[in-house]
């Protein structure tokens, strides 16, 4: 019987996936959940105008979407104050991070990121053959010097750092890695990956030009404007770089009422204020909530926020286990020391107050081993 003639490297990988989504958990569960706080999704949701955008481009969903992104890349440059030639629109971050991986990494290319960190990344790195060297964490926050000499020992081509940082939801100053750049080793791209900047303190958006061939910052529409399943991410670079995308990129990717959708929440500035309240007040919330079973939360930059559960990454797993059994959705980090933590996403009175009553019933279980 004739098989497909896969790649050694194909053959090579595990057939997995970043993450198991909530909808992969309820169908082995029987069981939607009661709150949906894992995935870091806004569940405040989209602006009202986003969502009378895609509405009304709903008629027309039998074109294709504009291979150019033109209006949305016109937009995003005046909120920049960057040229068009600066942007390119993507399938979200994750789209936009396996078209920059397939132009820069091949068989063997090193590749430098934290232990740890956002999981997708590395997986699209050993999808075309690179090799992740990692560094830890200090003190919860991804190390930039240690990253950037990592770089240098190992000729990376690429270094990735989220700011703020997912799965901790810590931060650096952007002033900081701005001045850091002077430690990047020759050759070597900087991955800064913005995703939750407009939920974060003023300052934390790094002041780099945008024309720096030595980095690339990427952000989205799926958090802080609640557009998780639409799909739009952009990325800013200097010209010859976003130029490089069209070689590999899906001209097709982006669908019609995804690009409305983004242009209408992009031009809702108030909406996106309202929003970046309820984050933070949402915040507060479960932090209150984890004081209240003697647990500590971490400072958070981002629309989560990590509950160190004072044990280790077994014990956090179960408290975790239990969760999910009460029909409680979140997620934990992967990998230690941050693993002794869960993550719980900012969400509305009624999913938070779910998550308050059956955090007690799991740190029980988790301590009792029941």
């Amino acid at each position: 019987m004739t098989q497909p003639r896969y790649t050694p490297l194909a053959q090579s990988l595990p057939s997995t996936v970043p993450f198991v989504g909530p909808e992969t958990q309820e169908r082995a569960r029987g069981s939607q959940f009661a709150a949906r706080l894992g995935a870091n999704e806004n569940i405040f949701g989209p602006s009202p105008k986003a969502i009378a955008a895609m509405q009304a481009a709903a008629g027309d969903i039998w074109k294709y979407g504009d291979p150019e992104n033109h209006e949305l890349r016109q937009a995003l440059a005046a909120q920049h104050a960057v040229a068009p030639e600066n942007i390119v629109v993507g399938e979200g971050i994750d789209g936009l991070l396996c078209y920059l991986v397939r132009l820069l990494v091949g068989a063997g290319d090193a590749v430098v990121t934290s232990l740890g960190a956002y999981p997708t990344f590395n997986y699209h790195v050993a999808g075309f053959g690179g090799t992740i060297h990692t560094v830890p964490y200090k003190d919860d926050h991804e190390d930039i010097a240690a990253l950037f000499a990592k770089a240098a020992e190992c000729d990376a081509k690429l270094v990735y750092l989220a700011n703020p940082d997912n799965p901790m939801g810590s931060w650096h100053k952007g002033a900081d890695i701005a001045a850091a750049l002077e430690d990047l080793p020759e050759g070597c791209l900087l991955l800064l990956d913005e995703a939750y900047v407009e939920c974060a303190p003023e300052g934390t958006a790094a002041p780099i030009d945008v024309n720096d061939p030595r980095v690339i910052r990427m952000r989205t529409f799926s958090k802080a404007y609640g557009m998780a399943g639409a799909r739009v991410g952009y990325a800013l670079a200097a010209p010859g770089l976003i130029s490089a995308f069209n070689k590999v990129r899906n001209h097709f990717g982006m669908n019609r009422a995804a690009q409305a959708g983004a242009l209408a929440a992009l031009k809702d500035h108030d909406w996106l204020v309202q929003i970046q309240g309820k984050i933070a007040a949402a915040r507060g919330r479960i932090s209150d909530i984890a004081a209240e079973n003697g647990l500590t939360s971490l400072p958070s930059a981002t629309n989560f926020v990590a509950i160190d559960c004072g044990r280790d990454g077994h014990f956090a797993k179960a408290v975790l286990d239990s969760l999910v059994a009460q029909g409680i959705f979140v997620r934990m980090p992967f990998a230690e020391p941050q693993n002794r933590c869960i993550r719980i996403s900012c969400g509305p009175e009624a999913e938070l107050s779910a998550f308050a009553a059956a955090l007690p019933i799991a740190l029980k279980a988790a301590q009792t081993g029941g």
